[in-house]
């Protein structure tokens, strides 16, 4: 009779908590989260590739960036989409025509980070539809920032191709 009442006990459980309801993640919360998994990502790419290779390429074609030109291109994306959703001037442009090196590339993506953590921290469901400036048109906050997420995974998606050229395996393959 008590391995029953356990069995009973014990299946009623499973039930209840096959039934919870899932945890809801509001639309704001959910961009702060995702910016921190893309930088997260961008960073540990920068920081697998060696120093010798932020120069390669994966064809011959012109138009192609380097490593180093898709890092510091992720940089120019988190620095001009931030300011657009904070409504200040880019502080940092052309981050990609200004450096080569790893180091100087590595020190421009942390300060885009740096620069975009009180942009995404300060999103709130009041302020996200606010609108703001970017390019020719006025976006919704919200909308700025999920542009810079949808621009980091993009860079960080090219730089895995480039590290795999190189047999690095890339963040989070693993």
């Amino acid at each position: 009779m008590k391995l029953r009442a356990c069995l009973v006990l014990f299946a009623s459980s499973a039930v209840a908590l096959a039934q919870a309801p899932p945890r809801k993640v509001g639309l704001v919360q959910y961009i702060q989260l995702s910016y921190g998994g893309t930088q997260r990502n961008l960073v540990a790419a920068a920081e697998k590739m060696p120093e010798v290779d932020y120069g390669f390429k994966p064809t011959e074609m012109k138009e192609a960036r380097t490593f180093g030109a898709v890092i510091a291109h992720a940089a120019d994306g988190m620095f001009g989409g931030c300011a657009s959703a904070k409504a200040v001037p880019d502080p940092s442009p052309d981050v990609e025509k200004r450096f080569t090196t790893k180091a100087d590339i590595a020190r421009a993506l942390a300060a885009s980070i740096a620069f975009g953590d009180d942009a995404f921290s300060g999103l709130t469901d009041q302020n996200a539809g606010d609108y703001v400036h970017q390019g020719p048109v006025d976006i919704p906050r919200a909308a700025a920032l999920m542009g810079v997420l949808a621009h980091n995974a993009e860079m960080f998606g090219i730089s895995t191709v480039y590290l795999r050229a190189k047999n690095i395996v890339p963040p989070g393959s693993r």
